[in-house]
């Protein structure tokens, strides 16, 4: 099964890009504010994307859907849980930041979530009743831009919200922090080494 993608953009139109990786094209459904980030780019710049692959007996021609994190497919596996979302519609319907749909489902915020393409009253209701509660950690994720230059000192913002925003002590963000950087010398960026501390913790689980 895919799950990741990294490879050269080929084409891109409204709602799918074609990402050449390995002298394949894979067609790959993004969601609105996943283009909204390769909106920087254009064709033949590298591009990585996490991937969110559908397939079943129903539907056996296997369908590509794209993020740009992990955590960001993680809150579409959850979304699609809702009855009546299947993983087209739920594509299309993400038409805002994964941060902001998370935060009007904890917030009981309808009007937000009525803004999403495809998305009436009733069905908000049904998202907030399936899923409230559990989008805590989703309503973190950085606010949607373009992908850029990585910031300076991306060690200590991560150490931050290690501290003050998820409890940890200072001695333990720190291995957590130094364990990450050993395994993956290639992080570049808060994303990623977000990712590579979590990813060791489930290791370490």
């Amino acid at each position: 099964m895919i799950a990741y993608l990294e490879g050269t953009l080929l084409t891109r139109s409204n709602d799918r890009i074609i990402l050449l990786a390995g002298h394949v094209g894979y067609e790959v459904h993004v969601p609105y504010f996943v283009m909204e980030t390769l909106s920087a780019c254009s064709l033949g710049d590298p591009v990585s994307l996490h991937i969110y692959c559908h397939q079943t007996e129903r539907q056996p021609k296997p369908v590509l859907i794209g993020f740009n994190l992990e955590a960001e497919r993680e809150f579409f596996q959850h979304f699609i849980t809702v009855e009546a979302i299947g993983p087209l519609k739920a594509a299309k319907a993400m038409s805002l930041p994964v941060r902001e749909i998370a935060r009007a489902i904890e917030e009981k915020n309808i009007g937000t979530l009525k803004r999403l393409s495809g998305i009436g009253e009733r069905t908000a209701q049904k998202i907030i009743a399936t899923l409230r509660g559990k989008m805590g950690k989703f309503a973190l994720i950085r606010e949607n831009e373009p992908l850029s230059a990585p910031p300076c000192d991306f060690v200590d913002t991560v150490m931050t919200v290690l501290v003050e925003q998820l409890g940890h002590r200072p001695n333990e963000a720190r291995q957590m922090v130094d364990a990450a950087l050993k395994r993956n010398k290639a992080i570049a960026n808060p994303e990623d080494l977000f990712e590579e501390v979590y990813r060791g913790e489930n290791l370490n689980g």
